[in-house]
């Protein structure tokens, strides 16, 4: 499993509230961004989000994962652009 992967597309998932927005924003399938977080959830042996046939909501857990990630997610993002801007 491709554990940043996972990691951003739970991370869309939360953000946008759905699976297929999230796979939209990440030009990938609805199926593809499921099994990733899905991945992720048996990786850490917890269940992240609440799923329903209407919507996606963040567990207790799922949220608290949210947070220290989005943090995360955008260190990387600081120092990719810190890299670009070298060249």
């Amino acid at each position: 499993m491709d554990r940043l992967l996972a990691l951003q597309a739970f991370a869309r998932v939360v953000e946008l509230g759905g699976f297929t927005k999230a796979a939209d924003s990440l030009q990938l399938s609805k199926t593809t961004v499921s099994d990733l977080v899905q991945g992720l959830e048996n990786h850490l042996g917890v269940r992240l989000l609440q799923r329903t046939t209407r919507r996606v909501s963040a567990t207790s857990d799922g949220a608290a994962f949210y947070e220290r990630s989005a943090h995360i997610l955008a260190e990387l993002d600081e120092a990719e652009a810190a890299v670009m801007q070298t060249r």
